[in-house]
């Protein structure tokens, strides 16, 4: 079984400042390339309009330092919405173990400057409020979600149980000017995988976690949030989305992947430890029916395999994996030219003897382009190639 990843009934992470590896990235219209990274207690964000042979001067979010989570699943995330605004999330590790608050900031002069940064949960219970993820949707909707343990200490105060954390999300409508109050998503989340989320062209959001069902199975879970008004019911139906029947009482710290399908649903990846071939599976998803295609396996589960990324744009799709190599790692992908029915085969976009972070994919001007930061070289950008 050494091919599972760290498991552990805590979300311990450790800070590793300017060292950090763990970076988030986006593009905007202009094809320009951003970055955010967190240093010494500040997120900081710089642009690239060469795909990232040359950053311009960072400019810091949170002009007074606090302890940012910043370490594999957790990190700073950035979006960049449709008329140029920036928008960052990050978590701030608090004194209390496992503690935290979600932040938000954002720049509405093209990343010269950012406005007062503010938490954007109401509940200011010193508790988990940890491992944000933004998505902002093509009506420039913007929505925070994050792992809460608000419902396990008051069950654990009224003598009732309770498996795992819930997921808790939130929603702004004015540019990132302020946040509606919270709502819950979904209870019995694992307390420290990463959220995956994405949109749908007419505002829909998508979320997909690792979630807790009954027997501690920990499978993932989906739901779409819908816009007020637009037809659909406001309680968001929870999905499962994987039915790997992975027992195992802890959490893997292994996230999954999510993007939107190309007139069918959602293509899925993720990391599923059940079974004697653990490993990554990757999955179309019905987005009426809410059924899933047979699980294919993927990548080398010998090599640690996981931690996925996925792209879809129209037919084309592409999925970039990290592994472990004999005197390093890689980061491996796959694509598809036709919504994921059949795949070319994996081949190795980045190869390093030091350490590598996970791989995101970015859509630069309608180019597929891997990105991964590393601890030899700096960030890495690679085209992404058609089978």
């Amino acid at each position: 079984m050494g091919c599972l990843p760290q498991v552990s009934a805590h979300e311990a992470h450790v800070e590793q400042g300017a060292a950090s590896l763990a970076v988030s990235l986006a593009t905007d219209t202009d094809g320009r390339l951003w970055q955010a990274r967190a240093s010494k207690g500040q997120v900081w964000v710089s642009y690239s309009e060469d795909a990232g042979q040359h950053f311009s001067t960072e400019v810091a979010v949170n002009p007074t330092p606090m302890k940012v989570a910043a370490d594999a699943e957790a990190r700073p995330k950035i979006a960049v919405a449709s008329n140029g605004n920036l928008y960052l999330s990050w978590t701030e590790s608090l004194k209390k173990p496992f503690a935290g608050y979600i932040w938000f900031a954002r720049s509405v002069d093209g990343g010269k400057s950012f406005e007062t940064p503010y938490i954007v949960h109401h509940d200011r219970a010193e508790i988990t409020h940890r491992f944000d993820a933004l998505q902002v949707a093509a009506d420039d909707t913007i929505t925070v979600a994050w792992v809460d343990k608000r419902d396990l200490l008051a069950a654990k105060a009224a003598g009732k149980p309770y498996d795992g954390a819930a997921i808790y999300y939130a929603v702004s409508t004015d540019q990132g000017k302020s946040f509606a109050s919270e709502k819950k998503l979904a209870d019995s989340s694992c307390e420290c995988c990463r959220i995956a989320m994405t949109s749908k062209a007419d505002g829909t959001v998508a979320v997909l976690w690792r979630h807790v069902f009954a027997g501690s199975e920990r499978d993932h879970a989906m739901a779409e949030i819908n816009r007020p008004g637009a037809g659909k019911p406001a309680k968001p139906a929870i999905i499962r989305a994987s039915h790997g029947r992975w027992k195992i009482d802890g959490c893997p710290h292994h996230g999954a992947a999510l993007a939107v399908g190309e007139g069918f649903g959602y293509h899925l990846a993720y990391f599923d430890g059940a079974g004697d071939k653990p490993g990554l599976r990757l999955v179309r998803m019905d987005g009426q029916a809410w059924v899933t295609t047979p699980p294919r396996r993927i990548g080398d589960p010998k090599k640690n395999a996981g931690h996925p990324a996925l792209l879809s744009v129209g037919d084309k799709v592409w999925l970039a994996w990290q592994e472990r190599s004999s005197d390093g790692m890689e980061i491996l992908t796959m694509a598809s030219l036709d919504g994921g029915k059949t795949w070319g085969l994996p081949t190795v976009a980045v190869h390093s003897a030091g350490k590598l972070d996970y791989p995101q994919w970015l859509n630069l001007r309608g180019q597929a382009l891997l990105a991964v930061n590393s601890a030899e070289k700096g960030l890495l950008l690679v085209p992404g190639t058609a089978p």
